[in-house]
């Protein structure tokens, strides 16, 4: 193998760095602002230029000086082609930047129902703004997935199934403005919900955050919701759940026809899933009592129907109507029955647990993988999840569809909610 001389090596190395000062052809400017450092945005905004290919440089950095300043960044990016501009400032978007001096977000009309431009920007679920008439707006009912409709003064969010022809639709990424939530800097406040996801954590003191939380987001007037699996039921979480809605601490109740038939089998038959929840022993014949319970509630008519006719006496169905909180029951294909009140219409059902998601500050999601997904989905960035299963990969499954709000609590879903009645409520 040849070796070069000391002078060869030096023009390599010139050649070398003349290509990586050259100018590349595309260039844009971005802006952000908010706890850049604090929340390691900056350095995450430094790396997505680098990964995809692009180069930039700080022409403005301000440090916020107090814990209530924020950051101000301005950075000029240089790409080598349309692609790689394009996956940068798409990216930086997502992490609250915006390009200057973009003008007013691009409109496009909408040709046929459910049927949007090939160039739709698609929402994150954090806080956003677009650019309409030299004025900004922000955009209503936040959630990520979704297109932006320009309607009159007001931008909202809407699915793709419901758009319709003669919808204006924001296109492109100019005139666009998104707000991370960014780590407080009040870190004593919100140490739980900067904590993530670990087994370690003591449960006793994640239900006291928990409870902590519950009180902030009753006092600030709003609505804590519960999205509940089957295994509250199991576990033994079915009573102090009741509790809870009894004595006002949940203001909605999202869950599956599962957790309505095996609470209503426990509350009739004293099974679940046929053990006894007793002694914990399989009950005679009780393989079907989850049938005869859904058999009971179709004579009635409804939950509802059950609980006044005084069938229905026990239980977390039976405490929401008597406190006349909201409850859905949404469908899936393995539904036995399903109860006459479950929504089997999966459209429907996704409108129904938005419905009762709105004004929400704290969503409580107790041993359901798939419901907690599927409210993830549908909030903004800015309401509180506290995911409680004993499987940790439930609570990093959430986080990792987009909903990085979401704090997991590994542990025992009956433990845990027995512990947070005893905090929220004590023994007289």
């Amino acid at each position: 193998m040849t070796s070069l001389s000391h002078v060869q090596l030096g023009i390599l190395y010139l050649d070398i760095m003349n290509a990586q000062s050259a100018a590349l052809p595309l260039q844009e400017r971005v802006e952000a602002q908010g706890h850049l450092i604090d929340s390691h945005i900056m350095e995450r905004i430094f790396d997505t230029v680098v990964e995809y290919g692009g180069r930039f440089e700080v022409e403005e950095f301000h440090i916020g000086r107090t814990n209530s300043e924020p950051s101000r960044l301005r950075l000029k990016i240089d790409a080598g082609n349309a692609d790689s501009m394009q996956q940068i400032l798409s990216q930086l978007l997502g992490l609250g930047c915006s390009i200057v001096d973009s003008g007013d977000a691009a409109l496009a009309t909408v040709e046929r129902d459910r049927c949007g431009p090939e160039d739709f920007y698609s929402t994150t679920n954090y806080r956003t703004y677009i650019r309409h008439d030299n004025q900004w707006m922000e955009v209503q009912n936040q959630r990520m997935d979704a297109l932006i409709v320009v309607e009159g003064s007001q931008a909202w969010c809407h699915r793709l199934r419901d758009i319709r022809a003669g919808d204006r639709v924001v296109t492109g990424m100019r005139g666009i403005r998104v707000a991370p939530e960014s780590k407080e800097r009040n870190r004593l406040a919100f140490a739980f919900m900067s904590n993530g996801i670990s087994s370690e954590r003591q449960v006793e003191t994640a239900v006291k955050q928990t409870a902590a939380l519950i009180e902030q987001v009753r006092a600030a007037g709003q609505k804590i919701v519960a999205v509940a699996g089957p295994v509250v039921v199991h576990t033994g979480g079915a009573a102090p759940l009741s509790k809870l809605i009894r004595e006002g601490y949940v203001n909605a109740l999202l869950c599956g026809n599962a957790l309505g038939v095996h609470d209503i089998e426990a509350a009739l038959l004293g099974t679940s899933l046929g053990i006894r929840q007793s002694d914990g022993r399989q009950a005679e014949h009780g393989h079907r009592n989850h049938m005869r319970a859904i058999n009971s509630i179709y004579r009635a008519g409804s939950i509802r129907g059950a609980v006044e006719s005084g069938c229905l006496r026990t239980g977390v169905m039976y405490e929401c109507v008597m406190a006349n909180i909201p409850f859905v029951l949404a469908g899936s294909l393995r539904d036995d029955g399903p109860l006459p009140d479950t929504i089997t219409d999966m459209n429907r059902a996704q409108d129904a647990y938005a419905e009762q998601l709105k004004g929400a500050g704290l969503v409580l999601c107790l041993g359901s993988m798939l419901h907690s997904i599927a409210v993830g989905n549908m909030l903004p960035s800015w309401v509180k999840i506290v995911c409680v299963d004993i499987n940790p990969a439930v609570a990093t499954k959430v986080s990792d569809r987009g909903t990085g709000q979401a704090v997991g609590v590994v542990t025992d879903v009956g433990l845990f909610l027995d512990l947070l009645a005893r905090v929220l409520i004590p023994a007289k």
